[in-house]
């Protein structure tokens, strides 16, 4: 008798909003808890789960594979291997996936207001710093910036950053083309445009260092 196969089983179908709209659409994607976030620290470029879950505090095990499952099935990511010697897996934002950078620096503006005071309890990443800054720094000229706050340094990109690019990073990056020191709450409030980036620097809040010409624009030269 010829062998029976087995029918392949079928893929687990994704909780859905089931309406046409493009936004019920969009938050089948990214509606669910913690999916967002993880675009945040993708944003840095690919990572492996160990330095997710590191920068994720309160995102169990679980929880957090589950989510890189889904964005992997929905387009948002995808898994690669590093060549040796690294050899690791690493996740990655698709062009998709980076095309959520302008959702995220909406909501940051949108939240801004309820950062006003830390709670004893809340995590903190200086990186996570980064899109209130990239709000205040929208316009400003192609480059790498370093940037240092109490909480610890960070680098971003300024201006256009095409898909694949990492936005940020953690520590200082060995190309900057200039270098700026500030504090937490600064960079918050410029994310409300509370001052504007020039006006802190005209009045000493922001620190400039550089010969670039990314650092003469910061300096208002």
């Amino acid at each position: 008798m010829p062998r029976q196969t087995q029918p392949a089983p079928r893929p687990a179908r994704r909780r859905s909003y089931d309406q046409f709209c493009a936004g019920a659409r969009a938050l089948d994607a990214v509606g669910d808890r913690w999916t967002l976030l993880i675009v945040r620290e993708l944003l840095a470029g690919p990572r492996r789960y160990t330095d997710l879950h590191a920068d994720l505090p309160g995102v169990s095990t679980d929880v957090l594979a589950s989510r890189l499952k889904d964005m992997e099935q929905g387009g948002l990511v995808t898994r690669q291997k590093l060549p040796p010697p690294a050899a690791a897996t690493v996740y990655a934002l698709t062009a998709r996936g980076h095309g959520l950078l302008p959702v995220l620096a909406a909501l940051a503006e949108w939240g801004a207001p309820a950062l006003a005071e830390r709670r004893p309890t809340d995590a903190v990443r200086a990186h996570w710093f980064a899109l209130p800054l990239l709000r205040a720094l929208k316009g400003a000229a192609t480059g790498v910036l370093d940037v240092r706050l109490d909480e610890g340094e960070f680098h971003i990109r300024t201006g256009e950053v095409a898909a694949g690019v990492p936005v940020y990073g953690d520590g200082p990056a060995a190309d900057a083309d200039a270098r700026v020191v500030l504090d937490a709450e600064l960079c918050l409030a410029l994310g409300r445009g509370e001052p504007t980036f020039a006006e802190a620097v005209g009045d000493g809040r922001i620190e400039v260092y550089g010969d670039g010409a990314l650092a003469e624009e910061l300096r208002g030269a």
